[in-house]
């Protein structure tokens, strides 16, 4: 429950590039907090000297939120204001806020979103893939054995995938991502959106893996990376008989006798046929 006597934090989202994507609400935000917290102030103090917003700022990073966020809590819970930002975009999302989030929360205090960009949700908005349920994944690891290990952990998710990645290491990414998921995988490769060179690519891992070394300017700016999930598995030939004839044998074997007798009669695992078996037996009741 939020302490009404208490001040506000303010998560407040900033523009990716496009200077246009800054919403005046946004700008009234910053202009009431008492203080804003800035992942880079010299980088949000640019932002903030082109709107004419004279708020003082703090530096709130990876390296120091943990130590600054008690001191930040401190100051909401006696009556002040404080706006969260990153350099681009959400705070939080991949970028510091995580810890003074929850260390307000945890105070007491209220939590008001002000959203505005994101370049993860803009790349998906745009890369012609499922939208239906998707899931983002940050920033995959830079080290190549680590990354590989994470993409064939995914491999299997049907949802369709987000990652960010930077400039650097975007072609030995793709060609992990082309390797884990399947050279057929389509895809699309978002970079510097909202800016002056924004540019997407699509098409499947393998043709993004070709076009990542050709192009030059595929690996400049910042980058994300959206794939599309696993297609589901075509239905196997055969399953209704082998459910017609598992039935069968439920009802005069046990189960696993039942279930190794109708692979062997359908030349299917024993493990393929005790599952569709587990399965008739709880789908009908039976103890």
């Amino acid at each position: 429950m939020a302490n009404s006597a208490a001040g506000r934090l303010y998560v407040v989202a900033t523009p990716i590039g496009n200077l246009g994507d800054f919403s005046p609400r946004a700008g009234d935000t910053l202009r009431s907090c008492s203080l804003i917290a800035a992942e880079d102030t010299r980088h949000t103090g640019t932002l903030l000297r082109h709107f004419g917003i004279a708020t003082p700022t703090i530096s709130l990073h990876d390296h120091n939120e943990r130590q600054r966020s008690p001191d930040l809590v401190a100051r909401m819970q006696a009556g002040e204001s404080i706006a969260l930002v990153s350099d681009a975009g959400t705070p939080a999302i991949s970028d510091p806020g995580y810890e003074l989030v929850g260390a307000a929360a945890a105070a007491g205090i209220e939590i008001v979103a002000i959203p505005g960009p994101c370049a993860a949700l803009a790349a998906v908005s745009i890369a012609a893939l499922p939208t239906d349920r998707f899931c983002f994944e940050g920033f995959l690891p830079a080290r190549a054995a680590a990354r590989r290990a994470r993409l064939e952990s995914l491999s299997a998710e049907a949802r369709t995938l987000v990652f960010y990645e930077s400039p650097h290491r975007i072609v030995e990414a793709l060609e992990d991502c082309r390797d884990s998921l399947g050279p057929e995988r389509r895809a699309a490769v978002a970079r510097e959106l909202t800016k002056l060179h924004e540019s997407l690519y699509r098409g499947s891992l393998a043709e993004l893996c070709v076009r990542s070394r050709l192009d030059a300017d595929f690996a400049r700016g910042e980058i994300v990376i959206v794939i599309a999930g696993r297609p589901p598995a075509p239905p196997q030939q055969g399953s209704a008989e082998l459910d017609r004839v598992l039935g069968l044998l439920l009802a005069e074997l046990p189960l696993k006798q039942a279930a190794r007798l109708a692979a062997q009669i359908f030349g299917v695992r024993d493990n393929e046929a005790y599952k569709s078996a587990l399965r008739l037996k709880q789908e009908s009741g039976s103890p």
